[in-house]
């Protein structure tokens, strides 16, 4: 590959930020895990979800760099990852029309599902990309009104799990809505990591996060609550007989110190960029989690 290539290749890479691609495979692996556990898994369904809920990762990702650019909110020296339509590396016609691509693969993905399972995957996915769209878009974006968490919490936790058993078992189950607040709760901990380090600049352009609205004591909070959280929907799993006790046993001792290498350094750090860290930390214990959640479901 010759240099030039190369460079568009790694800016491309930096456009979709492949680290919060952990947030579309989670729920994936656990609503998968669900289904086969049952015997009603379908793997042709399984790698259509997976692909549409990358694209539809992938297109908010696009879009939240598009807009959050055209609104002054990624100045050149923000404290997370550079942007690259704000630092001018990528025109924004071109961000523009790589967000729509995303959103017409996921769409095709999509076409799949709704073959197997009918017309309520349409829906789903429909709502999915036009919130993945107005979570940074329009006169009333999510992320400047402080729901961003909300919107993320549902749609990366509950409704992808839940969407990605419907698919394979044609209908929703208490446990796919219990597994899908799992990775839900930690992709509102990668929004609040993300609120509390950019809260600073965020004031200046007016996005009202819940760490604008409520200070950096409430997002460190939240991020603490969130890191835990799992532990409640751990503990309702076995009360509805989804998982043995030695299952969640476990499950809570990673949650617990997995949850410990994220919360102190959140309460021990002062320059913001070191915030950046967090992320794959948090990401990767999503997916340990999603995937040893599977591994005792399919046991």
């Amino acid at each position: 590959m010759s240099g030039s290539l190369q460079r568009q290749a790694n800016l491309w890479l930096l456009a979709i930020r492949p680290k919060t691609l952990f947030a579309a495979l989670a729920p994936v692996i656990l609503g998968t895990s669900l289904a086969y556990s049952l015997d009603q898994g379908h793997f042709p369904s399984a790698i259509a979800a997976l692909l549409g809920a990358i694209g539809i990762q992938i297109g908010t990702n696009l879009a939240n760099d598009y807009w959050d650019a055209k609104k002054g909110a990624d100045p050149i020296d923000r404290l997370g990852p550079v942007r690259v339509t704000s630092s001018g590396l990528l025109s924004p016609r071109s961000v523009f029309t790589a967000m729509l691509l995303a959103f017409i693969a996921a769409g095709f993905a999509g076409l799949y599902l709704i073959y197997v399972a009918g017309w309520p995957v349409f829906w789903i996915g429909l709502i999915s990309i036009f919130c993945g769209i107005i979570y940074t878009a329009g006169p009333f974006p999510l992320a400047y009104l402080g729901l961003g968490d909300v919107f993320t919490f549902v749609f990366f936790g509950p409704v992808a799990t839940m969407g990605t058993y419907y698919v394979q078992a044609h209908n929703i189950s208490l446990a796919s809505l219990l597994l899908g607040c799992v990775p839900g709760a930690y992709s509102v901990v990668l929004i609040a990591l993300n609120n509390l380090r950019d809260r600073d600049s965020d004031v200046l352009v007016n996005k009202k996060t819940l760490a604008v609205r409520f200070g950096s004591v409430f997002a460190r909070a939240e991020i603490g609550l969130c890191l835990y959280a799992p532990v409640i929907f751990i503990l309702l799993l076995v009360l509805h007989s989804h998982l043995s006790a030695f299952a969640a046993t476990v499950c809570i001792l990673l949650c617990m110190l997995g949850g410990l290498s994220v919360l102190l350094p959140v309460y021990r750090i002062r320059d913001m960029r070191l915030i950046n860290g967090l992320f794959p930390r948090t990401g990767i214990l999503s997916l340990v989690m999603a995937a040893l959640l599977s591994l005792f479901l399919l046991l």
